[in-house]
């Protein structure tokens, strides 16, 4: 994400005020498939027992349900890793998509009052949160992304990715950027889409490519071809089911942008709950977390055009992908909220 001032209660990772083509609809989240996490149950049924009653008229404005939301996520002890990174953050998110609200919007109407119905709504999305620990993407069926709202449910993982920041800090065609020119990329693969947001971030900085976006998971495509629909994309954006490059026959393109799973073993031990109500397809990347990232590496140069590159985010990886590939000239990209865990390298060098 390009840097930006940002709001000091709606503050969130992937955050920027931009107009969005169209209003994001809520749905109904599907019941849970085989293969998917286990769902957090105990804790849930504890907290829905613990939880505070409060009578009308106690809460008031739009801060007030933020304090109170923040001090109930303290309490239960929530984590936070779903596109707001502190529960200060994640509350103003919840209350101003409950009243329909951008999260740009909170500082302008923090001290405006709600109804009684607005505070019926409110309470209950607050109580869900804690009660159930789902993360709050899949509990109003949104999520941000440089300020645009997408679709979101739990056929997906819930899009956090630092490509979209990168994507406009580092390929904005001014000084330091890693292509000359945005308009003359003609075509961008989307390696693992998931929910389809950054092929859709991809189609606004680079506004005359085409785009090929591919996930294994039928159920993933579903919500990314919703998401395609929403921004009216569909002349320009191609999903396609398959295993990596397996869909594309012998096609190039002239940058590749990538966000597979890459978790490890350690680190599936330790997902926090709200994690684990996410597609664990979405997550697992082998015992050291770099099964698809060698993969990727060691075919995408037959897939990108001479003056192409790739754009990869490895998470923790850094040193496994250094030690297995020592000779690779791997440029680590950071952003506001992340170092080292995105790297790009020219097609010339792979």
């Amino acid at each position: 994400m390009a840097k930006m001032k940002k709001s000091k209660m709606a503050r969130a990772k992937t955050t920027k005020a931009t107009t969005a083509k169209a209003k994001v609809g809520k749905a109904k989240a599907p019941k849970a498939k085989a293969g998917q996490a286990a769902k957090p149950a105990a804790k849930s049924r504890e907290a829905a027992a613990a939880f505070p009653k409060v009578a009308p008229g106690e809460l008031r404005t739009l801060f007030d349900f933020v304090r109170y939301a923040v001090s109930r996520f303290a309490e239960a002890d929530l984590a936070f890793a779903h596109g707001t990174t502190d529960p200060v953050a994640e509350a103003a998110f919840l209350v101003c998509d409950t009243l329909n609200l951008h999260p740009d919007q909170f500082d302008i109407f923090a001290m405006a009052r709600v109804t009684a119905a607005e505070a019926e709504q409110l309470l209950e999305v607050i109580q869900r949160r804690v009660t159930t620990r789902k993360p709050a993407a899949y509990l109003v069926n949104k999520a941000y992304m440089l300020g645009l709202p997408f679709y979101i449910d739990e056929r997906v993982i819930v899009p956090r990715s630092f490509i979209g920041e990168i994507l406009g800090s580092h390929f904005d065609g001014g000084d330091g950027s890693l292509i000359e020119d945005p308009e003359a990329v003609e075509s961008v693969l989307d390696l693992c889409t998931g929910s389809g947001c950054l092929a859709v971030l991809a189609s606004q900085r680079f506004p005359n490519a085409r785009i090929d976006a591919v996930d294994l998971s039928p159920d993933a495509l579903e919500v990314a071809a919703h998401n395609i629909d929403i921004y009216q994309l569909d002349d320009r954006v191609t999903l396609l089911q398959g295993d990596l490059f397996a869909p594309l026959g012998d096609a190039r393109y002239d940058l590749i942008i990538s966000n597979p799973p890459y978790v490890d073993d350690e680190g599936m031990d330790d997902l926090p709950d709200e994690c684990r109500y996410e597609p664990e397809l979405a997550f697992y990347g082998g015992a050291d977390g770099l099964d698809l990232v060698r993969r990727i590496l060691a075919e995408a140069k037959q897939h990108l055009t001479p003056q192409g590159g790739l754009l990869c985010e490895i998470g923790r990886g850094r040193d496994n992908i250094e030690a297995a590939f020592p000779d690779l000239p791997l440029l680590w990209l950071d952003t506001e909220e992340s170092e080292a865990e995105v790297f790009w390298i020219a097609a010339v060098d792979l």
